[in-house]
């Protein structure tokens, strides 16, 4: 591009946009969402107080009445299945946030600028997992204090908690999409449709063998069960037997549920956000 000036022909400078980056505008992204919390820490300190409530209640008030299959200390039973369930109480944080940011129009405003399409639903999850693994470490602390111990390996309880932060992967993509779909009031609803069947009708707090049968099968089969049975396993606490294929099976379905729920949820999401406002 070229100008005259007084007889004088003067080279102007072309103006280069950079491309969108993925991982750098993730980071950035997921920077937003830290300061966010920074500002409005409220939700997240409502989230932490309500699991430490949960352990509270459940170890002192409804412990005393519930007995452990086998034997053994129902703090102990009981911890895998609260690190579990905090990560299924961490899709409500999800939904709220994402659906948030399309009611505030901070989602369009990021979809007309030089950014990475991919970016925006990056930056949340890897944002969620940083509280989630925030949330988990409180929650050691909290069952460390009930008295609760991992008696396995230290290789041993690093894979539990890896099981347990890959549930919150998958989580977190249900999350992101119920956010998608859903606004406002509905979107609260919604989550609590998934977050307490999902959380309750499984082996967290109780034996499947003392429910119904046809009920007990459901909560055999709760992706949340896997975690959770899996994960008493590996930290060597007190848990119960199954002849069930995927009571047999809880090593391998820990793993396969989750890449299921992301292998189905991911793609629904990237396909919502790109179709959002057409």
């Amino acid at each position: 591009m070229t100008s005259t000036t007084m007889g004088s022909t003067i080279a102007a400078p072309d103006v280069v946009y950079g491309r969108p980056s993925l991982l750098s505008d993730s980071i950035t992204l997921t920077q937003r969402s830290l300061a966010h919390w920074r500002r409005n820490p409220g939700p997240l300190i409502a989230s932490l107080g309500f699991n430490i409530v949960m352990v509270l209640m459940f170890a002192y008030l409804f412990g005393g009445a519930l007995q452990v299959p086998g034997g053994g200390s129902y703090q102990e039973f009981l911890m895998p299945g609260m690190f579990a369930m905090t990560m299924v109480f961490g899709i409500s944080l999800t939904t709220l946030a994402v659906s948030a940011d399309i009611d505030r129009g901070v989602t369009d405003r990021l979809r007309s600028m030089p950014v990475s399409p991919l970016a925006p639903l990056i930056g949340r999850a890897l944002a969620d997992m940083i509280f989630a693994v925030v949330t988990l470490a409180i929650m050691l602390l909290a069952g460390l204090a009930i008295g609760w111990r991992a008696h396995g390996s230290v290789g041993d309880t690093l894979a539990a908690f890896g099981v347990i932060l890959l549930l919150r992967f998958a989580l977190v993509w249900v999350g992101i999409f119920l956010g998608l779909v859903m606004k406002g009031q509905e979107a609260v609803a919604g989550v609590q449709t998934v977050e307490f069947p999902l959380g309750f009708l499984s082996n967290a707090f109780v034996a499947p063998a003392t429910m119904p049968a046809w009920l007990g099968a459901v909560a055999e089969w709760n992706p949340l069960s896997a975690i959770v049975g899996t994960t008493r396993e590996l930290f060597d606490n007190p848990g119960w037997g199954g002849d069930s294929w995927v009571v047999q099976n809880y090593p391998v379905m820990a793993v396969i549920w989750p890449l299921v729920l992301v292998a189905i949820f991911l793609p629904l999401s990237v396909s919502k956000y790109r179709s959002l406002s057409r």
